[in-house]
């Protein structure tokens, strides 16, 4: 199973988290941004429904999926403020 990890540091003038290279919206704080991680975090363990996915490839050919609605990723939030989790 994937794990996806939310890091929370100082962003744009404030404080946010990101995915990757994604940001969130600004928070004035490191508290709210910190909760607001975590919040994301929790959401992503909430079961979806089962679903037929269509998307089209590079070369123009669709690709049909099925994706598991209960088939959620582990979370972790990290602090790099703190430099721990």
């Amino acid at each position: 199973m994937a794990t996806i990890t939310y890091h929370v540091s100082e962003h744009d003038g404030g404080f946010g988290y990101r995915l990757g290279d994604v940001w969130s919206e600004t928070y004035p704080d490191h508290d709210s941004a910190l909760a607001a991680a975590k919040s994301a975090a929790q959401r992503q363990h909430i079961e979806g429904r089962d679903a037929e996915i269509s998307y089209q490839l590079a070369d123009g050919r669709w690709q049909t999926e099925h994706a598991d609605g209960g088939d959620r990723p582990d979370t972790e939030v990290v602090d790099d403020e703190q430099g721990n989790g």
